[in-house]
């Protein structure tokens, strides 16, 4: 048992050593991974791993006219011979199905010096490796169990997905995306008409096998701390794919946290305040939200008093809120610039004499930014203070629907990570439309549209890859489909990088213009702080 117990450890510390070489370019002892291009261009440590190609998946990409072919043991190892005995093996863009296959003597030919296994050169964007002997064979190893085994949330005729609800959002906000969730799913499903087996034939083929999609809501209660054990037995209890959309109206962290640490795709939730965490692969979003709204307003500031040097800055917000995150950005943003900022945090019972007080002593030179709800926005005094500049959040004060006093709108400046009204008004049509067919009422326009927006585009990532169903080549796949779409809703434009989590990364600050202050526009270019 004790050698049973040996050898189990010895694997899996194997199989790290792997991941290391494969993800990071480190070897086990430390040194880094070096790889030789044409001209002798050398690439190390990360810049050398095969994750910067063959992705994290090991299923390849493709960009532009160059095809990273699939690296995984499945389709190294197989030859075109046995194709009629392994029809379950997807389809992926980049396989070679009638080459030779691979042994571990000519795929170690192959990483060291670029011949494949039928004795003709690679192409010249793979590197040559100095790897010896025995990471060598911890490499080739860990290749072989690379995205293998049954994927969890997938069985032979159903995808099973969830939605995450935090419980601090409002029960019509939550049934405004379970509608949209609903009947989107409903829709999906109408075109089955059973599972549909490929053909039988010795040549490859591309092919699909049509799964119902299954909603699985899950609500949280109690306090955040608790969250991520409620998803852990929420997911032995109901295994999904991939967690799609969702809510939450204040922190995500114990979310996100589940998600990376169970391998689980979350696409797109409908939240405020995401995590930022530059490592992380699986949770992504529509952007930044507040955060992003902090180095907007912080962006414009230094531009507009690139001359003059900042004057004292003002921040209100109430304690617990999403506000209170962004003034922390917002403060981060410029304090080795401008270190002169005052917070003025508001209890959890705001009265309109605590907002009256929270702005008063403003000079006419400072600049004054609101993190504040529509409640709190209507509180302030009707006639503005002395200050001349004054920014809200667009997110928290309700965009253009922000109920910000007349004698206000003069001076207001609004932080808008989106399109603005009159510009996104075309792309909207086909969001709208669709929840007018089906007969869905209105409720929270952003919400509705970013739901039904990341069900579009889980629905397209998903018929490109065929039957591949594993989940880091799910997420890999949206982020090279984003760039493409072309129906975006309230972003202008999508972009993912590899290691990008945020795929609208810009916004505007707008004021209000036209007659009686009521248009809202843009102040300048879209801004990508």
């Amino acid at each position: 048992m004790a050698f049973l117990s040996f050898c189990a450890y010895a694997e899996s510390d194997r199989i790290h050593s792997g991941e290391t070489i494969y993800r990071q370019g480190i070897l086990p002892s430390g040194a880094k991974l070096v790889g030789t291009r044409e001209n002798d261009i050398n690439a190390e440590g990360i810049g050398a791993a095969c994750v910067s190609c063959h992705r994290r998946s090991g299923l390849g990409t493709q960009e532009g006219r160059y095809v990273i072919p699939p690296i995984i043991g499945k389709y190294l190892f197989r030859t075109s011979a046995k194709n009629i005995e392994d029809m379950n093996l997807p389809h992926v863009v980049g396989n070679q199905s009638a080459r030779v296959a691979y042994t571990d003597a000519t795929l170690a030919q192959a990483i060291r010096s670029g011949i494949n296994a039928e004795g003709k050169p690679l192409n010249y964007l793979m590197p040559r490796y100095k790897l010896d002997d025995a990471n060598m064979a911890i490499l080739v190893d860990y290749l072989k169990q690379l995205t293998s085994g049954p994927v969890p949330g997938v069985t032979d005729d159903t995808i099973h997905f969830a939605t995450i609800i935090t419980p601090d959002v409002s029960p019509e906000t939550r049934q405004a995306m379970v509608n949209v969730l609903n009947q989107f799913f409903i829709d999906k499903n109408s075109f089955i008409r059973g599972g549909v087996r490929p053909m039988r034939t010795s040549k490859e083929v591309m092919y699909r096998v049509n799964r119902k999609w299954q909603l699985h809501i899950w609500d949280l209660s109690g306090t955040p701390d608790t969250w991520e054990q409620q998803l852990k037995e929420k997911l032995k209890t109901e295994p999904v794919y991939a967690v799609i959309s969702g809510l939450g109206a204040k922190t995500w962290e114990p979310i996100h946290k589940f998600c990376e640490g169970e391998a689980i795709p979350c696409l797109f939730p409908n939240v405020d305040l995401p995590v930022v965490a530059e490592n992380d692969f699986y949770p992504v979003y529509f952007s930044k939200g507040v955060l992003l709204e902090a180095q907007l307003i912080s962006h414009q500031l230094q531009e507009n008093h690139s001359k003059t040097g900042l004057p004292r800055i003002v921040q209100i917000y109430r304690q617990g809120d999403i506000g209170e995150a962004a003034a922390k950005k917002f403060r981060t943003e410029l304090s080795e610039l401008h270190p002169n900022i005052v917070d003025r945090p508001l209890g959890s019972n705001v009265s309109t004499l605590d907002i009256q007080n929270a702005v008063q002593s403003i000079d006419s030179k400072d600049v004054l930014v609101l993190w504040l709800r529509p409640g709190d926005i209507q509180l302030l005094p009707p006639n503005k203070q002395e200050v001349n500049e004054v920014y809200f959040s667009g997110i928290m004060g309700g965009l253009e629907s922000a109920p910000i006093p007349t004698s206000w709108r003069s001076i207001a400046h609004i932080a808008y990570p989106f399109d603005l009204p009159n510009v996104r008004k075309v792309r909207m049509n086909y969001p709208l439309t669709w929840l007018k067919i089906k007969g869905i009422p209105i409720v929270n326009e952003r919400v509705q549209s970013d739901t039904y927006l990341a069900c579009g585009i889980l629905a397209e990532t998903l018929s490109e890859m065929l039957d591949s169903f594993v989940r880091d080549y799910l997420v890999e796949r949206v982020e090279v489909m984003l760039s493409h779409r072309v129906i975006t809703g309230y972003y202008p434009r999508f972009g993912l990088a590899p290691g990008q989590r945020f795929a609208s990364k810009g916004g505007y600050i707008a004021h209000y213009s036209g007659e009686n202050d009521l248009l809202l526009t843009a102040e300048g270019d879209w801004i990508v702080p």
